[in-house]
């Protein structure tokens, strides 16, 4: 039988340790933060007590310091430097002191000049699988000493970045540790993955290194269905689904007022692959043929939005119903979806679309405020959308179908009768969510002593 390494809280609890390995960690901010933050707060109650381990250092899109209160008081945290190469990128694209580089190839500015091009396709097959490939081996390195004198029961590496999952693999090589390698999104699956300009060699390298992650890995996880399904056919069926949730300590009970007007509103980033242009010509189109619809639409961005999704908008006619709220922390976000009239899903039109769900879903649903996600009508987030009747799906390629969505949220609206009453969602509290991942990591210890 294998030995638990186990510690004592103040309530005389036994606890099991997991190193969580993870790039993104409060002060910045993002949904990659949030999952594992209040992971780390809500695992403890589940027997397992978190360790952290992140970067110095690291270059991050958001930052949102309101989160460093999420931080469980106590927690052991370990932070070492890294070394990028996005001081030579940023140099090369006249980036000013401060900037941050933009996720998921979002731009903010219209013009992609030549380096912007070039730092891609070396981006794409020099740094493999990502930019962060500098810190495995110091990581591996330090890891290895750290933890034969702070030894753990278990490791979750969480990716992208991947990098986080090739520390993890060599750790397992070197201990023996138990590890989960937990996907917020997929490897050579993920939306933008047709963007990075790869050469052959290089789309065989990142399908190596992914195919070798999954069958190395003691489990395997997920945030959608289908995701686990593209991972299954590669790993033997060792991968589960845990979802992204929301926190019920961040929402206040009852609003009972909203905000004037008929608000469409749509919290978090939105890049050009999240551009529904049949959305904006739908809504240009209400706009000419009902005139007191015109006078009471009103459109919200919340969060970093790439310029062709403005083109569009422009295009549309549409400019004079925008308000832009710019990027904002977590707390400002979510007041902003409690007192909106119809939250907006945009899903990527991509090769991941069936397993996208996007993680503001789950706080869409704890707003109580009805969705209308435009996507495609048999994905995932679809499913979960229709099952706990939280609102509205229509097709990407639909304009009627969006129209008629859109005019019966509208009349709702006006009838004085537009609420919703989500069945189910307690599922998706993260402290459930947590629950979920210690049975994980209890069920492969238990493996791991049989």
């Amino acid at each position: 039988m294998g030995q638990f390494v186990i510690i004592l809280t103040q309530h005389n609890k036994v606890m099991k340790k997991v190193l969580i390995i993870t790039y993104y960690w409060p002060p910045a901010g993002g949904v990659a933060v949030q999952r594992w933050v209040k992971m780390a707060k809500y695992l403890r109650s589940c027997g397992w007590e978190p360790i952290i381990y992140t970067v110095e250092n690291g270059e991050t899109p958001v930052i949102d310091k309101t989160l460093l209160s999420e931080i469980p008081a106590d927690l052991t945290i370990i932070k070492q430097p890294i070394w990028e190469p996005y001081s030579i990128y940023k140099s090369l694209l006249g980036y000013k002191k401060g900037e941050n580089i933009n996720a998921a190839f979002l731009q903010e500015k219209k013009k992609q000049g030549f380096f912007q091009n070039m730092s891609i396709w070396v981006r794409g097959n020099f740094f493999i699988p990502d930019a962060r490939k500098f810190w495995i081996k110091p990581s591996i390195r330090y890891l290895t000493s750290y933890l034969s004198g702070n030894p753990v029961d278990a490791i979750i590496s969480t990716g992208p970045p991947h990098s986080m999952h090739l520390i993890a693999q060599g750790l397992k090589k070197n201990l023996h540790i138990p590890w989960v390698a937990d996907f917020r999104d997929p490897w050579t699956k993920i939306d933008y993955y047709n963007d990075l300009k790869l050469t052959d060699w290089a789309d065989k390298r990142h399908r190596i290194l992914e195919r070798e992650v999954l069958i190395a890995a003691d489990k395997v996880v997920t945030v959608s269905a289908s995701w686990a399904a593209d991972f299954n056919a590669i790993n033997n069926n060792n991968t589960l689904v845990v979802t992204n949730g929301y926190d019920e300590t961040d929402f206040n009970a009852e609003i009972d007022d909203l905000y004037p007007g008929f608000i469409l509103h749509h919290v978090g980033m939105i890049n050009k692959a999240r551009n529904p242009e049949l959305l904006w010509k739908a809504i240009a189109e209400l706009c000419t043929e009902n005139e007191q619809f015109n006078t009471d639409l009103q459109i919200h961005f919340t969060g970093k939005t790439d310029h062709l999704v403005l083109d569009d908008i422009d295009k549309y006619g549409l400019f004079d119903k925008l308000t832009q709220h710019g990027q904002v922390t977590h707390k400002v976000a979510i007041k902003a979806m409690q007192h909106s009239t119809v939250l907006l899903l945009l899903l990527n039109d991509t090769q991941d679309i069936m397993g996208r769900i996007p993680a503001k879903l789950f706080e869409y649903f704890a707003a109580k405020r009805p969705v209308l996600a435009v996507g495609n009508v048999e994905g995932d987030a679809a499913a979960i959308i229709i099952e706990t009747g939280a609102g509205v799906v229509t097709n990407f390629n639909d304009l009627q179908s969006i129209k008629a969505a859109i005019m019966r949220l509208y009349s709702d609206f006006k009838n004085g009768v537009l609420n919703v009453n989500a069945a189910g969602i307690e599922k998706y509290a993260r402290k459930n969510i947590a629950s979920q991942y210690a049975t994980i990591l209890n069920n492969i210890i238990q493996k791991k002593s049989s």
